[in-house]
């Protein structure tokens, strides 16, 4: 194993806080593999870039030797988790669960060493917990305790219903820790208050205390708002190279630092050639290309990254844009859709035309290849083609 001076840097390579470091360093200084556990539980069948942070700092902990947990919840999927969540979350049927878990472990496997990776699912012990047991585990928190959690502190203070089962799952996940005899477990900064539970039932279980690492939350294409699907600002990873690749090559330059961060598996002092680069006049956009191709090779190959490039930059690295390109400026108050833009633009006659181009890839921003999670920004200018000849400089001014 790397000396622990080595192995820390790695680990805190863009987490948000680690508790308890000391602790850690002691961990670390026996020179034993320990167990790292990560819980996701499969409440949708698809994972986006913002669930990979995780997982890529799971993949850090194995390179670095240690046993990686990759735990699915598919115990406490069907209990919701209401972290963040300012009303109760609807829980998942079992069916729901185990199949959602089932393309989890497929997506995983591409950034994981399923050789070093030991899946488990939260059922295999709360299965077997007796009504008793379960009593048992209610009895180590009060709800006082419960009510300094953020989210029921707010819909408690505001008169929002709080069920009885919402109180199960910060239980249920630090039960978790105590089952798989944790050493280590990772969650996002959301996640804290469920971390800690972990540590303390650890100790009421007569277990040493897990340390914790947190990361933080993935901001989305927008470079906002986290990144999520409903949001439509999120990269699939089972997304089509080209759709994958126009996206992260059109993220805002101010995001594109964040994102070498926590999904790049390239070194900190690479990554920050790479700034010396652009700040010495490269232009970010090849930089971003670098991070799409390792991105999309990750999780499609090496041709199909090197595909994705070609196709994204052929039409307008052979000159087929028009000599005359029109400029078209437009106003709003916040950010537009790409189909929103391309018809107040007149480049399609109509929304159903944008979503029909774009469900096709006929779309691009700056040569890339978007979809309909595309976001144009407020003070943004892109060139934008609209099917194989309808082209524009497009700016979005504030109103």
């Amino acid at each position: 194993m790397k000396r622990v001076e080595e192995q820390l840097a790695l680990i805190k390579r863009g987490a948000e806080e680690v508790l308890v470091e000391s602790e850690l360093v002691e961990k670390l200084k026996r020179g034993e593999p320990l167990r790292i556990k990560a819980g996701f539980d499969p409440t949708a069948p698809d994972l986006h870039l913002g669930h990979t942070v995780l997982i890529n700092k799971l993949r850090q902990f194995q390179e670095l030797g240690h046993q990686v947990v990759f735990l699915i919840g598919d115990f406490t999927g069907m209990i919701g988790d209401p972290s963040g969540k300012s009303a109760t979350r609807p829980p998942l049927t079992r069916e729901q669960v185990l199949e959602n878990a089932e393309t989890y472990k497929a997506q995983v496997f591409k950034i994981l060493d399923p050789a070093k990776t030991e899946v488990a699912f939260n059922s295999t012990w709360m299965d077997q917990l007796t009504p008793a047991d379960f009593i048992r585990l209610a009895s180590q928190y009060t709800v006082a305790r419960m009510l300094e959690r953020d989210d029921f502190s707010k819909r408690y203070s505001t008169n929002q219903p709080i069920a009885i089962h919402e109180f199960l799952y910060p239980l249920v996940q630090g039960y978790d820790s105590v089952a798989l005899r944790a050493d280590v477990e990772l969650g996002g900064t959301d996640q804290k208050f469920n971390l800690l539970m972990g540590r303390e039932l650890q100790r009421a279980y007569g277990q040493a205390s897990q340390c914790i690492v947190t990361m933080p939350l993935l901001e989305g294409l927008d470079g906002v708002k986290k990144m999520s699907k409903s949001l439509g600002n999120y990269v699939g990873i089972q997304e089509a190279p080209g759709v994958m690749y126009g996206k992260l090559v059109s993220i805002p330059d101010s995001l594109m630092w964040r994102y070498f961060e926590l999904l790049s598996f390239r070194s900190m002092e690479e990554i920050e050639a790479f700034r010396q680069d652009v700040a010495a006049g490269a232009n970010p956009r090849d930089i971003k290309i670098k991070l799409a191709e390792e991105i999309v090779a990750r999780f499609h190959g090496e041709e199909a990254a090197a595909s994705a490039h070609r196709a994204a930059g052929n039409r307008m690295k052979d000159g087929e844009l028009p000599e005359d390109l029109p400029e078209v400026e437009l106003a709003s108050g916040e950010d537009m859709p790409i189909s929103a833009v391309l018809n107040r633009a007149g480049l399609v006659k109509n929304a159903a035309v944008a979503r029909d181009l774009l469900g096709s890839g006929g779309v691009r921003v700056d040569g890339a290849v978007v979809d309909r999670g595309f976001l144009f920004k407020v003070g943004a200018v892109h060139v934008c083609q609209a099917g194989k000849k309808a082209f524009a400089r497009i700016s979005l001014k504030a109103e």
